[in-house]
Parts: C-alpha cells; structure tokens; sequence
C-alpha cells in the first residue's frame, strides 16, 4: 500500500453514508481525547490529515480514511466525558453498536486505551462489545512518551489485568513522538489483510 495516498473519503452520521467500495475496514475505538486521530495521523505520515483536539468528545461522526483504495481506517466517535446531551450520547451508542455488529466490511475494531491511567468502566465495556464481535482483542496504549520508563511496564500489566486480556489478545505501547507501536499496529492490520483475503 502507498500510504502516501490516503484521504478522508467520508465524515459519516449515518450508515446510509458509509461507504459502498467494499474494501476491508480496520475501526479505531476509544474514549475522547484518547489519540485516534493522533495515531492515525502518526501510521499515515501526516501531520493533519486526522483532525486532533484538545476538547473531549470532537469527533461526532464515523470518518472514513481511504488508503490507497485498499482498504479504510475508520475513526469512531469518543466516548466518556464528552460533553454533549443525553440524547446524543445515545445515539452514539446505537450507532456504534450497529456499525460493530452490522458492518460486513469491518475486519477488527481496534480499542485505544490511554496508557497513563487505568482503563474506565466505558474501556471495559468496548473491549467486551470487541471480544463479542471479533475473535481477538487488540489495545493500543497510547501516549506512553508521557510516562517514566520505570512506569510503563506496570501501567501495561494494570490496563491488560482490569481488561481481562487473554493469551489470543494484543497489546501494543504507542507514541507519537517516535515510531514506537507505528509498525506493529501495520503488521498487525497487513496479517488481518492477508488472513481476511486468504478465506475470501
């Protein structure tokens, strides 16, 4: 894949929006101000393609990115302390379940957890939702050039203890200051690729 051509193809608020070209999807979920457009902007070499904020709760629609008419990152909503009303909360959470369940194209939601603190109840309840429509869990723990590197080590085994990962799960440490995660996230995502074609 030439990750030089990637584009946002689409900011959805509704699945009648998503788009229809059938390549294989790869969805980032995690709470607001977690990183997703951060680290999308850190696989794809770019400095704002992915539009990054310091308000919680910003991104409100499904944004599709289109690399090399290969397959999508898909940006999720966040969710937790956004500050929007009940009524679009809810929303949200019907959306979101729709897309996980319903969304053929969808290969593997990928869930980002912050790695300076341990994982919120609303962490726990996506990872289960991801375990419950793919066969593995994968985390990304962001912002780890924030903590000591005395400190890594035990925030990795608090975030894979309170989520309960398994044998079969994934956790990858990431920054975006150096390139640490970057390549593992891509290998991972190229492994699903290869695997997803080989049963087609």
């Amino acid at each position: 894949m030439n990750l030089h051509n990637a584009d946002i193809e689409i900011s959805a608020v509704d699945k009648k929006q998503y788009p229809k070209k059938g390549y294989m999807e790869f969805a980032f979920a995690g709470r607001s101000n977690v990183g997703k457009s951060s680290m999308i902007n850190k696989l794809l070499n770019r400095k704002s393609l992915a539009r990054v904020s310091g308000t919680p709760g910003k991104t409100i629609t499904i944004n599709f990115y289109n690399i090399d008419d290969t397959i999508y990152l898909v940006d999720l909503p966040g969710y937790g302390y956004a500050k929007r009303p009940k009524s679009d909360v809810e929303k949200w959470g019907k959306m979101m379940e729709d897309y996980l369940s319903n969304r053929k194209e969808l290969v593997q939601t990928i869930l980002l957890v912050d790695s300076r603190h341990k994982p919120t109840k609303d962490d726990i309840t996506m990872a289960d939702w991801i375990r419950h429509y793919h066969e593995r869990l994968i985390v990304v723990a962001t912002k780890t050039d924030k903590l000591k590197k005395s400190e890594i080590e035990g925030n990795l085994e608090l975030i894979w203890e309170t989520l309960q990962m398994g044998e079969d799960d994934i956790l990858v440490p990431f920054n975006t200051k150096d390139d640490e995660g970057k390549y593992t996230v891509w290998d991972m995502i190229e492994m699903m690729r290869a695997g997803q074609m080989s049963e087609e």
